[in-house]
């Protein structure tokens, strides 16, 4: 193996205990849990991102892993030749594997780019906002080793920005600090434009949520767009316009947007004045179930109503009071939609399963006195790709009902 000062030379090993399950690992199953390691004091030592040869129980080599041993996630595959080298070359490799599928998805580079395990870069996530790349490194080893991964980034993508978003529970999770930062290039002197059905989405890259855009809600903007010509709409966390520009763009006759944050909808109106529709658009800030509450009251109902909350259940600990909240917004919601209409609700949470989501939905509006017939279903776009042996790739649930 030949190693570069960016590459870190890997003389570690860690073994799997007995009960270690060696061969799930070896059918596609990226992670290896802290119960199922060996981790004597050498292995406690390991710096958080080491790179290390996993074995199984009885010594057979198993691939390269990068170890965070405070994790409860303690190893991650990352490539399943125990001879790898992690190297720039390695990252350009996965990269551009990636970049074929969204070229083929997509006329314009606006799209998720690398969507972590699926991509095969184990807590990285790429956002790709034509010459603007922002990332994600959400696990020890990718703070470790980002000068390569920047480097094979813009060399195979041509990127001159790059932006690291080093915030969110996942890297506290990881122990590592959050920061925001551009790697590459000059930072934008103000939000991105992005186009996505028709709508023009501003991106805040250094200071808004996450990336700046979620781009996993595309194909479910266009199925509430294809509902929304004439109608009036109402998108509740609308964050920087989702599904409300969207609408806009199907031809709705008007859409409020309703979110707790002054610089999403801020850019939201920016999105809507792009496109030459702020007539048609109207924001409002504030706790979304107490707007959803002043409105039912006031007698407000809309032809289509979105609600896209944030993650209500991040983990299993917090299932049950999220699907609480998940029901009571669709109570809540099920009350402003007129007879006849479109009622979509959404989870991000991969804690929340599709039936269990679209059950407490569905109790919210029983209990709203409504009936509601299930029209969509819908998940994230193909440019977040689900690893087949990893549930928690499958987070994005979209349900429509016409009430």
């Amino acid at each position: 193996m030949t190693q570069t000062p960016d590459t870190p030379a890997i003389t570690a090993t860690v073994r799997l205990t007995p009960k270690g399950d060696a061969r799930a690992i070896r059918h596609g199953f990226p992670w290896v849990f802290a119960n199922e390691l060996v981790t004597d004091r050498r292995t406690r030592n390991l710096t958080a991102g080491t790179l290390a040869v996993l074995e199984d129980a009885d010594r057979r080599p198993m691939g390269v892993v990068a170890v965070t041993p405070a994790s409860k996630i303690i190893c991650r595959m990352l490539d399943r030749d125990p001879e790898a080298v992690i190297d720039e070359a390695w990252f350009a490799a996965r990269i551009s594997r990636a970049l074929k599928l969204r070229d083929t998805l997509y006329a314009d580079p606006f799209y998720r780019l690398i969507h972590a395990e699926a991509d095969g870069l184990p807590g990285v996530v790429i956002d790709r906002f034509g010459d603007v790349a922002v990332v994600q490194p959400n696990a020890a080893w990718a703070d470790v080793l980002i000068t390569p991964l920047v480097a094979a980034l813009q060399k195979v993508t041509g990127v001159t920005t790059v932006v690291m978003n080093g915030t969110g529970r996942a890297r506290s999770l990881e122990g590592l600090d959050e920061v925001t930062k551009v790697l590459a290039g000059v930072a934008p002197d103000g939000p991105v434009p992005a186009v996505m059905n028709g709508a023009t989405y501003m991106a805040d890259v250094m200071e808004g949520q996450k990336t700046g855009l979620f781009y996993d809600q595309r194909p479910n903007h266009a199925f509430a767009a294809s509902l929304s010509k004439d109608a009036r709409v109402l998108d509740v966390f609308s964050h920087v316009g989702g599904f409300g520009l969207a609408a806009l763009a199907g031809g709705a006759k008007s859409v409020l947007a309703v979110d707790g944050s002054a610089p999403a909808l801020d850019l939201a109106e920016k999105g809507a004045a792009a496109m030459g529709v702020s007539a048609r658009f109207e924001t409002r800030k504030g706790d979304a179930f107490a707007v959803l509450t002043d409105l039912a009251e006031a007698g407000e109902t809309f032809d289509v109503v979105i609600c896209d909350p944030p993650a209500f259940a991040p983990s299993k600990n917090a299932l049950d009071a999220g699907l609480r909240a998940y029901e009571r917004v669709a109570r809540l919601a099920a009350a402003l939609v007129a007879e006849g209409g479109i009622l979509g609700l959404c989870s991000c949470s991969h804690a929340a399963d599709l039936t269990k989501f679209r059950n407490a939905s569905a109790r919210g509006i029983g209990r709203a006195g409504r009936r509601g017939q299930i029209v969509y279903t819908g998940f994230a776009g193909p440019d977040h790709p689900m690893l087949p042996h990893l549930a928690e790739s499958g987070y994005l649930k979209s349900v429509f009902f016409r009430l």
